[in-house]
């Protein structure tokens, strides 16, 4: 395991929050392997590289050789993590969660040792809650403690609806630590609420409470909004080579920094040299081709790396249009942050306004400003950001 320093060096690493260090550093000193718990709902099919901040630190742990448990919350999925939403969130099907969940199990191992991993499926113990043990664990809450969790509050000032199975996943999330004697919980900053519910309830039920890290959440492509698959912002770890390479590489360089922190497995002295080759006038592209090289290798292998790597000179240092390019049909007239959002290279016209401003659009290799407009039969390559292509025609007839 090493000292105990050095191991609190490498947990404390990219983390938000630990409450309480104390609780840790006394778990810690007792030699013994600690039982490490992050959930996860099988609520979207794939998982990206913001899920992999908490996957990471589940590494760590391992490599510690610590106990991971990794939780794959196939009841709450059904009811759907509540937190920073600001409206119901419809339910699964058992159906859709156990789909999701079978393609979790399979893309986890990427990053975690499957010798050294508890899988563990919430359902085995939540199915055997009768009615009554429900009632009696809602009833060591009160609604005023519920609504003083943030996304909660506004929703209920704000006159949005709040459901009342939604406040019941809180608590099971928590009763989820004291079903798994849980020795520390990690999750993101978004879920303070619902780990520390975890801490309460296992005093309720008379285990010593579990230590919670919170870890921050990862910025997707755009460098503000956390990485979302709904947003669209995402990069998935099933995803190709050339893809999560390109993905990467279109990142700014300040949010580079931040990805180096959350999710490379370079040492901080490492990535603090990087940083000082950059200050002093390295082109920072350089080192991104470090970071986009060691994610595809982790979920691929160097072969395919080099070779994302080799790919992505050769069309965008070279300038040349990917083979592959996919075509799409529009009718005159559209303006081209119109043409943006339909072809789905953004996710909204005012991303694409966005974009256009900041001068990444180009029509077949020029720049172009918000009054460019789509003429009649005509063929274009449309180029957004540094990958992103798409052919555009329009009929010679309207």
């Amino acid at each position: 395991m090493g000292s105990l320093q050095e191991s609190l060096e490498l947990i404390r690493r990219g983390t938000d929050e630990i409450l309480l260090e104390t609780d840790l550093v006394e778990r810690l000193e007792t030699g013994k392997p600690l039982r490490i718990k992050a959930g996860f709902d099988p609520t979207a099919p794939d998982l990206h590289l913001g899920h992999t901040v908490l996957l990471n630190k589940m590494r760590q742990f391992q490599d510690l050789g610590h106990t991971i448990l990794f939780l794959i919350g196939d009841f709450t999925g059904m009811i759907g993590d509540p937190s920073g939403k600001n409206e119901t969130r419809p339910p699964l099907t058992r159906e859709q969660v156990a789909e999701n969940a079978a393609t979790y199990q399979k893309q986890v191992f990427k990053v975690l040792d499957p010798q050294k991993t508890q899988v563990c499926f919430n359902s085995e113990w939540m199915d055997k809650l009768s009615p009554v043990d429900l009632i009696k664990l809602a009833a060591t809450h009160t609604v005023a403690r519920m609504l003083e969790r943030d996304d909660f509050h506004k929703r209920y000032t704000s006159g949005h609806a709040i459901a009342i199975h939604e406040f019941l996943y809180p608590l099971l999330q928590g009763y989820d630590s004291v079903a798994m004697k849980a020795d520390v919980e990690l999750g993101g900053t978004d879920q303070k609420f619902n780990l520390l519910m975890g801490r309460e309830l296992q005093k309720h039920f008379g285990q010593k409470p579990q230590t919670v890290i919170t870890l921050p959440l990862l910025p997707g492509l755009d460098g503000v909004k956390k990485m979302s698959k709904s947003v669209g912002n995402y990069i998935g770890i099933d995803e190709s080579p050339t893809d999560i390479f390109g993905k990467v590489m279109s990142i700014s360089d300040e949010t580079m920094w931040t990805y180096f922190e959350l999710i490379s497995f370079r040492s901080m002295s490492e990535i603090k040299k990087f940083k000082q080759e950059a200050d002093e006038g390295k082109n920072p592209r350089d080192i991104k081709f470090l970071l986009a090289e060691e994610i595809v290798e982790r979920f691929h292998d160097r072969a395919a790396a080099i070779h994302a790597h080799e790919k992505f000179v050769e069309q965008f240092q070279q300038g040349m249009i990917p083979e592959d390019l996919k075509e799409v049909q529009l009718t005159a007239g559209m303006k081209i942050a119109y043409v943006i959002k339909e072809t789905g290279l953004t996710t909204s016209t005012s991303e694409a306004i966005r974009m256009i401003q900041q001068g990444a659009v180009k029509v077949d290799g020029e720049r172009v400003d918000a009054q460019f407009m789509l003429e009649k039969g005509t063929t274009i390559v449309l180029q957004v950001g540094k990958r992103r292509f798409i052919k555009v025609t329009t009929p010679t007839e309207t």
